[in-house]
């Protein structure tokens, strides 16, 4: 079954939410904005992991690239569109 993860991206941490396909909350956690610590968090779910949801707030850059140099499928997502 595929798993989804949304970020909810602030100034000094993120909410990471990681659903499955049914919408029940896989793992929900507010964690610093720490490339290391976020990746760890969604490490377990990888292989199930379809992508990565990001919102798109004025810090958004490093998290995007991090995330996609890690190897996770990543998606800028405009909230208010």
């Amino acid at each position: 079954m595929s798993k989804y993860s949304g970020i909810d991206l602030h100034a000094n941490n993120c909410v990471v939410v990681v659903s499955d396909e049914e919408d029940r909350i896989c793992c929900e956690r507010r964690v610093p904005n720490d490339l290391t610590r976020i990746v760890a968090l969604l490490e377990p779910f990888r292989a199930e992991l379809a992508g990565v949801a990001v919102e798109s707030t004025f810090n958004w850059y490093w998290l995007v690239d991090g995330l996609r140099a890690a190897g996770f499928e990543v998606k800028l997502v405009n909230t208010a569109a």
